[in-house]
C-alpha cells in the first residue's frame, strides 16, 4: 500500500463498490447511497454521475455478464438495475412466500445463479444494531437457479452479510459479522453440500466480501473486536434488549479504521491492510465494500458520503 483517495459521492452512506472489468465502462466504480441512487465514478475519481435510482436502500452490487448491475436492496429485494437506461426491475422480493427483511449482498455464478444474504428475518436496516446486539442468528444465504427457483441454502447464520464464489465456482462464502468468521458452503467437489469455515476469529467485525481479481477474497473489517459487544452477545437477551433501547449515544459504537484482509481459497491469510485514522491523508471510517482490481482496492462505507482506493 503507497496511497489512499477518498472520493466523494452525492450521496450519504455509499456501502459497496464494483468494478467495471469490460465494455466502454471498463475501469468505472459504481456504488449506492441511502437515498436509493446509484452512481458511477471514473477510474480516476474525476466524474461522478447518477445512472439509476432503485427506489429503495441499495447495498451488494455486481456486475452480471449482459452488463447489468445485480443490486441487493436492503428495503425492495434483489433487483436488477441498467446502468445504461437507468431502468429497475425486481428480481425477487419474498422467500416462501414472505417478504425478505434486510437484502444485502450476492454474487453470480457463471451459470447465472444468484447467491445472496438476508442479513435477519426480524430487523431491517434502520435496526441493524438490535440484530447485531440481541445476536438473533436469522441471517441466511439464499440461492436463485436460473429458472427462478429460491432456495434457503443455510440460515442460522450471525447477521449474514458478504458473500463471494471461489474461482472455480465449487464453494460459496458468506460473512457472519456477529461472529467474525467467513462461512463456506460446498457447491461441488467431494465436500458438496457441506459447511465449513473460511477464516474465523478475525479482528473485527466483517461486512462485504468479494473475489479479487487476483484470485483472492477480499473481506472488509467494518470495525474491530467490541470487548463490550461480545459480551452483551453471550448475555442474557433480556440485558442485550435493554442495551439497544439506550439513546444511540449510549450504545455501542463502530470505532474509526480503515482495513480490510484477504485470504486465499485454502483459508490463509494473504493481505492485511489497516490504515490508521489520519494516515495518508485518510478520513474515512466504517469501510463495509471491498473490491480488488488490477492491483487497486476499491472501497466503499456505509456512514460516508465516499468511496475510496487504495494504490498498492
Amino acid at each position: 500500500m503507497t496511497s489512499l483517495t477518498v472520493i466523494p459521492v452525492p450521496g450519504h452512506g455509499a456501502e459497496d463498490v464494483v468494478v467495471a472489468t469490460s465494455g466502454p465502462d471498463e475501469g468505472c466504480v459504481y456504488t449506492g447511497t441511502d437515498d436509493g441512487a446509484i452512481f458511477r465514478v471514473g477510474p480516476d475519481g474525476q466524474r461522478v454521475e447518477r445512472v439509476a435510482h432503485t427506489g429503495g436502500r441499495p447495498l451488494g452490487i455486481e456486475f452480471a455478464a449482459d452488463g447489468r448491475l445485480l443490486v441487493c436492496d436492503a428495503r425492495r429485494g434483489l433487483l436488477w438495475v441498467d446502468p445504461a437506461t437507468g431502468g429497475v426491475e425486481v428480481i425477487t422480493a419474498e422467500v416462501d412466500g414472505r417478504p425478505m427483511v434486510f437484502c444485502n449482498n450476492a454474487a453470480i455464478a457463471e451459470d447465472g445463479t444468484i447467491w445472496w444474504s438476508d442479513s435477519s428475518t426480524r430487523f431491517e436496516i434502520d435496526r441493524w444494531k438490535d440484530d447485531f446486539v440481541r445476536n438473533t442468528r436469522t441471517g441466511r444465504l439464499l440461492r436463485r437457479d436460473p429458472d427462478g427457483t429460491v432456495a434457503v441454502v443455510l440460515d442460522g447464520l450471525a447477521f449474514a452479510n458478504g458473500v463471494a464464489l471461489s474461482a472455480g465456482g465449487d464453494f460459496v462464502c458468506v460473512a457472519e459479522t456477529g461472529a467474525r468468521t467467513v462461512v463456506r458452503h460446498w457447491i461441488s467437489g467431494p465436500s458438496k453440500g457441506m459447511r465449513d469455515r473460511l477464516c474465523s476469529d478475525l479482528p473485527g467485525y466483517p461486512d462485504n466480501i468479494a473475489r479479487g481479481s487476483d484470485g483472492l477474497v477480499w473481506i472488509t473489517i467494518a470495525s474491530p473486536t467490541d470487548p463490550l459487544v461480545e459480551r452483551l452477545q453471550r448475555g442474557p437477551m433480556a440485558l442485550r434488549k435493554l442495551a439497544t433501547k439506550l439513546p444511540d449515544a449510549l450504545q455501542p459504537q463502530p470505532r474509526q479504521t480503515v482495513r480490510v484482509v484477504a485470504y486465499d481459497e485454502r483459508g490463509a491469510l494473504v493481505h492485511d491492510l489497516d490504515v490508521s485514522p489520519g494516515e495518508h491523508g485518510a478520513a474515512y471510517h466504517m469501510v463495509t465494500g471491498v473490491r480488488e482490481h488490477e492491483g487497486r482496492v476499491w472501497l466503499g462505507s456505509l456512514h460516508e458520503s465516499a468511496i475510496a482506493v487504495y494504490d498498492r
